[in-house]
């Protein structure tokens, strides 16, 4: 299986240095990967690397936390769309979400969603769960405002937490959304064998920052 295209290569470590993220765009345009995703002060450098590769340039905001202000989020995704991405992923207020303040959770999404679309149209939201600190309900629920909102994506972790990406809570994500939405299984995805786990519990995409690994190991380069 040739999972290249499914991988969001990403660099998003605080010491991650110009020539990290230099060495990052060169491996996903030989390797062919969806897109390269970093820390949004790197969107112009990597829009203007993957210029014309095919490969996208893909940001986070509200990182790794999400409890900044709405108004934050919305301008950090709306600058970076400005400034070169392609794609957003945006992390949901945890707290928010546990506390049973759906109305909250929602217009945070739909706050950065409007700002996203308002700069791009055809750019995509990525609502991050952090779903290691969630229980089976609360997954569902952030699933559901996020399709309210709007976005595109519901996405598992941000790989900064207690937990990565599981397959379980990938499956359950899917049924949730169904075909309405897509599903990015990120955090702790090291094997071949764990990349395809992802995708058979029905990931679309998978955000890995070993991804050049993973392909050797799956003998697809």
């Amino acid at each position: 299986m040739n999972i290249a295209d499914k991988i969001d290569h990403t660099m998003l470590k605080a010491e991650a240095s110009e020539d990290t993220i230099r060495r990052y765009c060169r491996e996903a345009v030989s390797c062919g990967f969806a897109s390269v995703c970093v820390n949004s002060s790197y969107v112009p450098l990597v829009s203007r690397l993957l210029a014309g590769t095919g490969v996208k340039t893909c940001c986070v905001a509200g990182f790794p936390l999400g409890a900044m202000s709405t108004a934050a989020k919305a301008f950090e995704s709306r600058r970076a769309v400005e400034d070169g991405a392609d794609e957003v992923d945006m992390v949901l207020h945890i707290g928010a979400l546990k506390d049973k303040k759906d109305d909250y959770v929602w217009e945070d999404i739909r706050q950065v969603v409007q700002a996203v679309k308002g700069a791009n149209p055809s750019a995509l939201v990525k609502v991050i769960l952090e779903t290691c600190l969630l229980t089976e309900e609360e997954i569902c629920r952030g699933c559901r405002l996020a399709e309210e909102a709007g976005a595109d994506y519901v996405k598992t972790s941000t790989g900064f937490s207690t937990g990565g990406a599981a397959a379980k809570d990938v499956a359950l994500m899917k049924k949730t959304v169904g075909s309405r939405m897509k599903v990015k299984a990120s955090g702790g995805i090291r094997t071949p064998e764990q990349a395809r786990a992802m995708l058979a519990a029905g990931a679309d995409r998978i955000g890995a920052g070993n991804g050049v690994i993973l392909l050797d190991n799956a003998g697809d380069v």
